[in-house]
């Protein structure tokens, strides 16, 4: 594993590039790198643009304005390649990750280059690990996937909630629950783009399709897992048996849970065997709570179904952001959001960790959490989990980023109730 020192890796000319710096939150994952970099590191910024580049880079302050810039594209195999073969670590904001993502993956997986992006997209994530997976171990390379708003809130809180049981020795973790108690924020192009990505990969090809409604459809090995019916997505609204609100379905839910299945999976179930998990979003208690977790199911209906449809597609197109657009700053600075996910183990035993953080989760929140697993994979080599392969934020980076991320102002605070 690597040391702590940023020059650690001299056959790398860099220890860390940034791939789609300049696009929307390529250019913010910039701006909060060019704050929290240690002196010493060796950052890049890349993309097809050199204008564009040049313009990001001109933003930055001394000496991240004087950062080197790296022409690479998606296209191009022997662009990525060479751009994985200079760095220690790679960030990626380029998506849908479906479309344009797997070159790179694959290209670092043979190099043995450390890989963050921020996939929301179960289907190209099936494909790293089928493709990458065997390469990147046998190479050192971890590629970890989801390292945004989604999934790194739920992968790490779990995880905290898995340590906190074990240090109690009160058992493994059983009924597990994200529940998103408030947020301020909107949708992302890019994640509008992935999902029409998706669908219409659905579309095309049933066994997709099946493979994008599995519960276990990221897990190392499907047969080991139990059955799909065990695990359903939350498709209704309920009520939360300990304090009476209304509960919705959560819109990244059918995501994250695969992605912290992942994680369980990858540590030989260390959650436990019996750990059953699903994501909500509160919406208060009364009639009111009622009628807003009833709209937010039907809006996610209508949403996933307009999108699938030409016609409606084409209106949605004309009102929902494009890839590479956000909101203002002022926008992002009022956003924030809050979850708290609560554990019961197998003695009965119940542990709760709060998560929040400032600034709007798809936007400012995401570039803190990116920006700080680029550092994570390119510092704390020695402090990290001893494992390679197609990752996730917790089997990859685990204590140690949670630890960046509560420096950084994120809450990850686990209690026993």
């Amino acid at each position: 594993m690597a040391s702590n020192d940023p020059s650690s890796s001299p056959d790398r000319d860099y220890d860390l590039v940034l791939f789609g710096a300049s696009s929307f939150v390529g250019k913010l994952t910039a701006e909060y790198l060019a704050g929290a970099a240690p002196s010493g590191l060796k950052v890049a910024l890349a993309g097809r643009s050199e204008a564009k580049l040049e313009k990001v880079r001109a933003g930055l302050p001394a000496p991240a304005d004087k950062w080197p810039i790296m022409l690479a594209d998606s296209d191009d195999e022997e662009s990525i390649a060479q751009m994985a073969r200079s760095a220690k670590v790679v960030v990626t904001t380029v998506g849908p990750y479906l479309k344009y993502g797997l070159p790179l993956v694959l290209a670092c997986a043979e190099a043995g280059t450390d890989y963050a992006d921020l996939t929301g997209e179960a289907l190209f994530v099936r494909r790293s690990i089928d493709q990458a997976h065997e390469t990147a171990a046998k190479n050192g390379a971890r590629i970890v996937h989801s390292c945004g708003f989604d999934s790194i809130p739920s992968d790490l809180s779990v995880l905290a909630l898995r340590d906190a049981a074990v240090a109690a020795e009160a058992g493994e973790l059983e009924d597990t629950t994200l529940t998103v108690t408030a947020m301020n924020g909107g949708f992302s192009g890019g994640t509008i783009a992935s999902m029409k990505v998706q669908l219409d990969e659905g579309r095309a090809d049933p066994a997709a399709k099946r493979l994008a409604a599995d519960p276990f459809a990221l897990s190392p090995d499907r047969d080991k897992e139990p059955d799909p019916r065990s695990e359903p997505d939350v498709t209704s609204i309920s009520r939360d048996d300990n304090t009476g609100a209304w509960l919705a379905p959560f819109v990244m839910a059918t995501y994250n849970t695969r992605i912290v299945r992942r994680s369980n999976a990858l540590t030989g179930w260390s959650y436990g065997k019996d750990f059953r998990y699903q994501e909500v979003m509160e919406t208060g208690n009364g009639p009111l709570g009622a009628v807003k977790a009833a709209s937010i199911l039907a809006s996610l209906g209508a949403l996933v179904q307009g999108l699938s449809i030409g016609p409606t597609r084409k209106v949605l197109d004309s009102l929902l952001p494009d890839p590479g657009e956000g909101p203002s700053e002022e926008k992002r600075e009022k956003g924030f959001f809050r979850m708290r996910v609560r554990a019961k183990t197998s003695s009965g035993r119940d542990f709760i960790c709060k998560v929040g953080a400032d600034g709007d989760p798809g936007y400012k929140a995401t570039a803190v959490m990116l920006g700080e697993s680029g550092l994570c994979l390119a510092l704390d080599g020695s402090g990290l989990p001893d494992a390679a392969g197609v990752l996730t934020p917790a089997t990859a980076m685990g204590e140690s980023l949670t630890k960046r991320l509560r420096a950084a102002g994120h809450t990850y605070e686990v209690t026993e109730i």
